[in-house]
């Protein structure tokens, strides 16, 4: 029981997520209106990709000072679950956009275009792509010891461009997304109140402990292979 804590921490922490982020009261901003409730999930679900990402990071690292395989398999898992968590967040972001951007007195594909355009949902895309080819990489190298160094340079080498494509250089150029300078419609200091933030702070530990556990169990499945492989 005090090896689960975290697991029953994230289960918790969910429900409360949704139960609060749909029932309690929110600010009624300009433009987000009820929308706004999306920061529970959308953003949640970046941080815990970005905390996804950093352990990640840092698993390529510690094979590349070890050589030891099973550094590279955490590495490759807890990427694997990031990118899953940045498509969720990706697609809740777009739904989001779709709902508070449009352009009702434009019809749905000049909205959705000027949309796509978005430097900050660019940005993301391109992280996400690169991101995706670091698997593909993976998986067309047959030698183990080859396909993990590989690996574990390309995962430095996406995590390098992973804040600038989603942090700077969105912020640099002009966009619809709330929190640029030309586009202050949510600044998390500011703007959310305090109801929302007994909300946003749990929900992005519970988003984490849940991308952490679903991790662990691949990274199980995963060593269970690889010592199936080794016998045979």
């Amino acid at each position: 029981m005090h090896k689960s804590w975290w697991k029953i921490a994230s289960v918790v922490l969910l429900v409360y997520t949704f139960v609060a982020g749909f029932l309690w009261d929110v600010p009624r901003l300009p433009l987000l209106q009820e929308t706004i409730r999306n920061l529970y999930f959308h953003v949640c679900m970046w941080f815990a990709m970005m905390i996804l990402f950093t352990v990640s990071v840092v698993n390529a690292i510690r094979y590349l000072r070890t050589f030891n395989l099973k550094y590279d398999i955490y590495a490759r898992q807890f990427a694997v679950v990031a990118i899953v968590f940045g498509v969720l967040g990706y697609s809740t972001g777009a739904i989001w956009a779709s709902y508070t951007w449009a352009d009702p007195n434009k019809p749905a594909y000049n909205s959705f275009s000027t949309i796509a355009r978005d430097p900050k949902l660019i940005g993301a895309a391109i992280a996400l792509l690169v991101y995706f080819a670091y698997l593909i990489l993976r998986d067309s190298i047959q030698d183990m010891d080859k396909r993990a160094r590989i690996s574990a340079v390309y995962n430095i080498f996406a995590y390098a461009i992973l804040f600038p494509s989603i942090w700077i250089l969105p912020r640099i150029l002009p966009s619809l997304h709330p929190g640029n300078e030309d586009n202050p419609a949510l600044d998390v200091k500011n703007d959310i109140s305090g109801t929302m933030r007994v909300v946003f702070y749990p929900a992005i530990i519970g988003w984490t402990l849940l991308g952490l556990w679903i991790t662990t169990l691949k990274i199980r499945l995963a060593l269970v292979k690889e010592k199936m492989m080794t016998h045979e």
